[in-house]
């Protein structure tokens, strides 16, 4: 198999027993195997196909960009995730789309910091990490990996809310009047109100950024985020 096409067999694979295994197959495996057996198989697979895809990009080529990539774009891409990193940190604590042992919990009263932002804060800040790689770095086999983070988180994010709509008819469903699944569309409809955003969104966000961009240059041998231009 050609290395880019592998690339793409090892996403489709990743992506595709995700959705499987989290929706037709999650009742039947548990039937057979029970709940710890589903997550035993849920993770192994997940490992094994994630092993998978980075194996196969590491080994295919860097193909010519498909567009040039200049110091505006890397501007743009900069601020984009340091918002990507406020939504995943402020998804952290008190998300009512995190799945949770008990029984679920009444939901607040009005979407506050990046639940006002949208209802799926962690989903989209993979979705933008997704589209701000593949911005930056347009070869193959990096718009297939961007491209499948992408699928995942926004499909994902869309699957959930049915799945909750289905096991909390009582709840869900007002939640999702407050909130939106586009990023600040409850807040241009008037359902909600941008801000209370807590210090674990803010600087929480604010030091992930900075960390994961200066990674940037060890790990990938270019640099970053606002690391590039100091």
């Amino acid at each position: 198999m050609d290395n880019t096409n592998a690339v793409l067999a090892a996403a489709i694979a990743f992506v595709g027993s995700h959705f499987l295994l989290s929706h037709p197959l999650r009742k039947p495996v548990i039937r057979a195997v029970g709940e710890a057996g589903f997550q035993g198989v849920y993770s192994l697979i997940a490992f094994l196909t994630l092993g998978w895809l980075v194996l196969a990009y590491r080994k295919a080529p860097v193909t010519t960009p498909l567009w040039p990539v200049g110091d505006v774009l890397w501007a743009i891409v900069t601020v984009i995730m340091l918002i990507a990193s406020i939504l995943l940190m402020g998804s952290l604590i008190r998300n009512p789309a995190l799945p949770s042992g008990k029984r679920p919990a009444a939901l607040p009263d009005a979407a506050h910091g990046v639940f006002a932002v949208t209802r799926h804060p962690m989903m989209w800040s993979f979705a933008l990490w997704g589209l701000c790689h593949i911005a930056v770095f347009p070869v193959t086999k990096n718009i297939i990996v961007g491209a499948a983070i992408v699928i995942l988180a926004l499909v994902g994010a869309a699957l959930q809310d049915r799945k909750k709509e289905r096991l909390q008819p009582d709840l869900w469903p007002a939640w999702e009047s407050k909130t939106s699944y586009l990023p600040f569309a409850a807040i241009a409809a008037g359902r909600a109100r941008l801000g209370g955003f807590g210090l674990h969104a803010l600087l929480g966000g604010l030091v992930v950024w900075l960390a994961a961009t200066w990674a940037h240059k060890p790990l990938a041998g270019w640099a970053a985020g606002i690391w590039r231009w100091l």
